[in-house]
């Protein structure tokens, strides 16, 4: 008798032992569960107040809506921007980023550089503190005007000669020993086509404008979208007898492809072939 009761209480304990384990384990999960619901309403709630702070920025800073990524990226394009840069809608898209630039700059090896489209100024500020001499050029009054306010932003003003007029009627006249194309992609639909042809740069096709840019130098750099059709770029080089040096450089900001840089001439590195 005393034997089966206390396989009974053995047995008894036995499934309190297992009740209590699996309640145990219950709460756990229970604890878990909750504790990520309110991790996930957090989030939820950290998301909105950023959305909130967002939209009040945009709001305040009249940031239309076709360029409101690239203002959250405005210190990418100028590093000084808070010190009084100015834009117009086009140049937020169309501006080279800062880091880019200084790229550009870094190539040109002196002398004068022409910047035959040169929109809110970017690259002409960055070819100006290397020292150079600058000849800022774009058919628009109110981009020069821009470009000449961020240039007094940088301190290089003097650096710089500003025109205002169509690159293409000016070509024949101008000296320089670098000419710089960062002509007009199109807007931000560049990059829904797969392949950017060069017969889509604006104002002209892209061997148009290539064409009066070797009227002033052989010396010649190119920025053009991440999309680029690169047989096309490298038939460039081909456009002059013998064939120009030809170099591809891919541009990076913070990890992601922004654009690729053609060389020409003695801006490049390499012979004619893709790098």
């Amino acid at each position: 008798m005393t034997k089966k009761k206390k396989v009974a209480v053995t047995a008894s304990s036995k499934l309190l032992k297992l009740y209590m384990n699996r309640s145990k384990k219950r709460k756990r999960i229970q604890k878990r569960a909750k504790n990520k619901i309110t991790r996930k309403n957090k989030i939820t709630r950290k998301n909105k107040i950023t959305r909130e702070k967002k939209q009040l920025v945009i709001a305040v800073e009249g940031v239309s809506p076709l360029v409101e990524k690239y203002w959250f990226q405005r210190y990418n394009l100028f590093s000084k921007f808070d010190d009084g840069i100015r834009m117009d809608e086009e140049g937020w898209f169309s501006v080279t980023p800062e880091e880019i630039a200084i790229k550009h700059a870094e190539r040109c090896g002196g002398g004068t550089v022409i910047d035959c489209f040169a929109g809110v100024g970017g690259n002409a500020i960055q070819f100006a503190r290397m020292c150079y001499h600058v000849v800022a050029i774009d058919v628009d009054p109110r981009k020069i005007e821009l470009a000449i306010n961020n240039a007094r932003v940088y301190g290089v003003e003097d650096y710089i000669d500003f025109v205002v007029g169509d690159f293409f009627q000016l070509a024949s006249s101008l000296k320089g020993d670098v000419a710089f194309l960062s002509p007009p992609w199109g807007g931000p639909t560049y990059s829904s086509v797969s392949s950017f042809t060069l017969d889509l740069l604006k104002p002209k096709d892209g061997y148009s404008i290539f064409k009066a840019a070797q009227k002033i130098t052989p010396n010649i750099i190119m920025f053009l979208p991440r999309n680029v059709d690169l047989d096309q770029v490298e038939g460039l080089s081909w456009l002059s007898c013998p064939p120009l040096n030809f170099e591809i450089e891919e541009n990076y900001v913070q990890g992601r492809l922004k654009g690729k840089t053609a060389y020409f001439g003695n801006t490049a590195v390499l012979p004619a072939t893709v790098s």
